[in-house]
């Protein structure tokens, strides 16, 4: 949900506040000293770790390798950018030898970021990039649709890092200011893992002051693919640290909002979106269009069986996707409604005319100079290139991501899965389906729980229901980008 609509809020899922955002000069003054890109050189001598503090340069950046991960470093450097009420920090993680390097975003906590948890965000695609969700959603600062501060943004009270210090990572490589020097790629979410992981440990172990600290990995959409994955490799890295005597991450929680998880819930959940009350009190869509649907359904759950799960298939995978998209989704593509909120229509690209103003506003040379942006590209929002590498070796249907999900449930990893009711694009009816399914040893007593709603000042804002480390809750009325506090009272009651 964008800066101009109501920001939720809960207590135990937490309490509902609509706001008006205030404009915000985050931007005071801009150097004019290039940024280093530096160079890459593998670990020598003893390990040693440092402060975050110690960084105070915004002019070049501080190379840090580690022993364990001889073809990563990461380079960071302080930055003035979007909140100017804490410590910013920007940078790359340097990947093969300095081939491939992943952009990213670092705000300390506005309450107290000696002792908060860490988080990390990351947007789904796959291709898009983060800064959708720092400046659209749930970052310190909003992309400034009114015109009314002088630099572009507005400020967020609301943002996550209120509470949580908040990385913003673009990955993988080829998504947002990430870049590859000799066009090399990354194609699998399981391969992207690997890089995450890195990133991490290099972190924690190089900033003593966060070691140990709570771990939460959050993102939406095609987060639904990426995220279990990330945390079951960072699970079982963890297992390989401990029977080494190292030190491991302290990965608490796994937040996933609007995800894209069980591929065989996802055209039922649309169908309940459009010819079912999912949404609407009344169905929006067509009788005809909805007995087309409804017809073609059964068609397309079975060749999805058959040739994406029982059997990967490529071809007959491929085949049941396009006749699950044309014959099911194909009415709602042709309507003219926003994919990501079935109120609104579509406008823009990705439905939202924030998008183009985000680009525009991350191309100015100004404000490249000031994250230390070294890719000559320009920004986009989701990058087409990242996304058809990812379809081409069918990504999304290749390993069941409800497999990873029930694995960390397994092993007492908590899990928050949230959704807006009006998303189309990654219904939460899809989210109430697979849930319901999905085998772990908590299954049965989440389905003797029932929904219970959850209210603010006396209006039901959604509703919730959990098992174990497992919750699920729904956002009435909200669409697939969603700004919810709900996810920080959750992590840091829980």
């Amino acid at each position: 949900m964008f800066s101009s609509l109501a920001t939720w809020t809960v207590v135990a899922l937490a309490a509902l506040v609509c706001s008006q955002q205030v404009a915000f000069d985050v931007a005071a003054s801009v150097g004019t000293h290039p940024v280093s890109a530096g160079t890459f050189s593998q670990p020598k001598g003893n390990f040693s770790t440092r402060s975050l503090a110690s960084i105070t340069s915004e002019d070049q950046y501080l190379a840090l390798g580690h022993p364990r991960f001889p073809a990563h470093q990461v380079r960071v450097k302080k930055s003035s950018f979007c909140d100017p009420t804490v410590n910013v920090f920007t940078g790359y993680l340097d990947v093969g030898y300095g081939a491939k390097h992943l952009f990213f975003y670092f705000f300390e906590s506005r309450r107290d970021p000696d002792s908060d948890d860490v988080m990390m965000w990351i947007n789904g695609g796959p291709g898009c990039s983060s800064a959708m969700g720092l400046l659209m959603e749930l970052g310190p600062c909003n992309i400034d649709m009114q015109n009314a501060s002088n630099n572009g943004t507005t400020w967020n009270p609301y943002s996550w890092n209120a509470e949580a210090n908040v990385f913003f990572l673009d990955q993988p490589v080829g998504v947002g200011f990430s870049y590859a020097d000799y066009g090399e790629t990354i194609e699998t979410t399981e391969d992207a893992a690997k890089n995450v992981h890195a990133f991490l440990t290099i972190f924690f172990e190089t900033f003593s002051q966060f070691k140990g600290r709570p771990l939460h990995l959050a993102g939406e959409s095609y987060g639904g693919r990426y995220l279990p994955a990330f945390a079951s490799y960072v699970y079982d890295q963890n297992t390989v640290a401990l029977a080494e005597g190292r030190d491991t991450l302290n990965m608490t929680s796994v937040i996933i909002g609007n995800g894209i998880v069980d591929i065989m819930m996802v055209y039922r959940g649309r169908y309940e979106i459009e010819c079912g009350t999912a949404a609407f009190d009344v169905p929006f869509q067509s009788i005809s269009n909805c007995v087309h649907m409804k017809t073609a359904l059964p068609r397309c759950q079975t060749a999805m069986q058959q040739n994406c799960v029982d059997i990967f298939d490529e071809i007959g995978c491929r085949a049941a996707i396009d006749f699950c998209q044309n014959e099911v989704s194909g009415a709602f593509e042709r309507s003219g409604r926003n994919f990501y909120d079935v109120s609104k229509p579509c406008l823009g690209t990705l439905c939202y005319l924030e998008s183009a103003v985000i680009k525009d506003y991350l191309d100015q040379p100004s404000v490249r100079e000031l994250l230390g942006v070294e890719t000559p590209k320009n920004f986009s929002s989701c990058d087409s290139g990242v996304g058809r590498a990812f379809n081409q070796r069918l990504d999304k249907y290749t390993v069941p991501s409800q497999f990873y999900i029930a694995g960390l449930l397994e092993r007492g990893v908590r899990m928050l899965i949230y959704s807006g009711t009006y998303d189309w694009q990654c219904g939460w009816y899809a989210s109430k389906l697979w849930l319901e399914k999905l085998e772990w040893t908590g299954n049965a007593w989440y389905n003797l729980q029932d929904f219970r709603d959850w209210t603010v000042e006396g209006h039901k804002a959604g509703e919730v229901k959990s098992s174990g480390p497992l919750t699920f809750a729904t956002i009435r009325g909200a669409g697939h980008m969603i700004s919810l506090q709900a996810c920080l009272a959750w992590v840091m009651m829980c």
